[in-house]
């Protein structure tokens, strides 16, 4: 009888350790700023970074394996020789060689222009602005300048076009999440000085 008794109870007791055991599900928003530690080999410091994902809103003409993303890199208190968080860079990260526009310099000095990456963005519901970012060493990423960080960071929603290699629109979006994490940790509010 006792037996009979346990084969009726272990089937019941089963699905509640089943679901007393599963891990708790995360938000679906997707808007998250994902933080990972990194190491500068050259200068030998460590330092976080923090990435968002966006989505391509025109068809790119090259493959490519990752949706856009903004970067953010800072250097942690503890890493500080300030024993405060500082802003690194920021980064657009598109992965689709971008068109590089050579732009005279305010000041002349001989016959230098600097390559840029013209973008146009808006935040929200703003008015579009123009402007010319650094490229990456591949052309594949712009800078982004820490004025312009800040106005993306405290959007809801940052949309910005690039022309690619061939001269195509390259139009991407990102969802903000809360910009808070990112710019108390990297102390974007501050300036150099």
């Amino acid at each position: 009888m006792k037996t009979n008794l346990l084969l009726l109870v272990v089937p019941l007791a089963c699905p509640t350790l089943g679901i007393a055991g599963s891990a708790p599900q995360q938000p679906s928003s997707g808007l998250v700023w994902q933080q990972s530690e990194r190491t500068n080999a050259a200068d030998a410091f460590n330092f976080s970074r923090f990435t968002l994902v966006g989505k391509f809103l025109t068809p790119l003409h090259d493959v490519v394996p990752n949706r856009p993303a903004l970067v953010v890199d800072w250097i942690p208190a503890r890493e500080s020789p300030r024993r405060r968080g500082t802003f690194l860079a920021g980064n657009l990260l598109v992965g689709t060689t971008l068109k590089i526009v050579y732009v005279e310099p305010e000041e002349i000095r001989g016959t230098n222009y600097f390559p840029m990456v013209a973008v146009r963005y808006h935040t929200d519901n703003a008015k579009d602005q123009e402007q010319k970012w650094p490229p990456g060493s591949d052309k594949t990423s712009a800078s982004i300048d820490k004025g312009s960080l800040k106005k993306i960071l405290r959007a809801r929603t940052f949309a910005i076009t690039a022309d690619d290699n061939r001269g195509s629109q390259v139009t991407m979006q990102f969802d903000m999440p809360d910009p808070t994490l990112v710019e108390e940790a990297c102390r974007v509010d501050e300036h150099k000085g």
